[in-house]
């Protein structure tokens, strides 16, 4: 219930199709003013403005003044009506307008009249520069939902199975889990593909939580696939090794060929200083580390 309360009163509603139970939900409303809300609108049709709340029975003014700022109406007469500044704050907006010569209408649609407005000059004992900040900040968006515009995704045109991809292939994708081993990627062939830990950055990633995050979009290189296995290897780096398995092979423990000897080499029957060299278990698509990630991600 908090999350709706936040929400319809971050958001507002539209008054004249609002049910009762969102309504409900409305600050300075409850159960009882909100049907008889919708008990009015039934009766004489739609609202035609805010102050015609004060004629809802059981709804006063004290209601009134909680809860007009959330109410929104779409094509009133008044086009303060749309918006979120209060009632109450109309004959300011209306001062402004007719100090710079111009409409209220006039005001919201051009930015370049608002910013010729000097707030300092309406500043009063009730009405501070944050509040007449918001409200001009409000003209600018009448009636706007304020929740973050819903941006567009597509797949890579002609993308639509594992049999599509080729290595060295850049395409677009949505993370949709991560795990301790990278971060599964929905490129658009029904088959997410796994970019390893080490195929995140150009940098060394301790945590793939920390630096992506299930919904996020990326762009991502086809490095390598194994299809009797329908498993797609993925990277983020700037300029991967196409074909190149994540880890990749770990020098043998003791050996010189990764550098400086281990001195702590334990000897083996043959008398061999050097241990054998050890696969990588993150080592390729075939290994147990991409299984692992799969378990995980299930």
């Amino acid at each position: 219930d908090d999350t709706v309360v936040s929400s319809v009163n971050g958001v507002g509603v539209e008054l004249n199709t609002a049910s009762r139970q969102l309504l409900a939900y409305v600050s300075g409303l409850n159960s009882s003013t909100a049907a008889a809300i919708v008990a009015r609108r039934d009766e004489h049709g739609p609202f035609k403005t805010r102050a015609e709340l004060l004629e809802v029975p059981r709804l006063g003014p004290m209601a009134f003044q909680q809860a007009a700022g959330f109410l929104r109406i779409r094509d009133a007469a008044h086009p303060l009506d749309a918006s979120a500044v209060h009632p109450e704050r109309y004959a300011l907006v209306e001062k402004m307008a007719a100090d710079l010569g111009v409409t209220v209408p006039d005001l919201i649609a051009d930015g370049t009249l608002r910013a010729r407005i000097k707030l300092e000059d309406y500043v009063s004992d009730d009405v501070g520069l944050p509040t007449l900040e918001d409200i001009v900040a409000e003209l600018a968006k009448p009636g706007r939902d304020p929740r973050q515009q819903f941006e567009a995704f597509s797949f890579t045109e002609g993308i639509n199975k594992p049999e599509d991809l080729k290595t060295g292939m850049k395409l677009p994708g949505i993370v949709t889990n991560v795990t301790a081993f990278g971060a599964f990627v929905d490129v658009g062939v029904h088959q997410d593909g796994l970019v390893h830990v080490s195929q995140l950055a150009d940098t060394f990633v301790k945590d793939p939580s920390q630096h992506v995050k299930p919904g996020q979009k990326v762009s991502v290189t086809v490095v390598d696939i194994d299809l009797p296995r329908n498993r797609i290897a993925l990277s983020m780096r700037s300029n991967p090794e196409i074909g190149a398995k994540p880890g990749g092979e770990r020098p043998a423990r003791g050996s010189n060929s990764g550098g400086r000897r281990d001195n702590n080499a334990r000897a083996y029957s043959g008398g061999s200083n050097h241990a054998p060299a050890r696969r990588d278990s993150n080592a390729s698509l075939n290994d147990d580390w991409f299984s692992a990630a799969v378990k995980k991600k299930r």
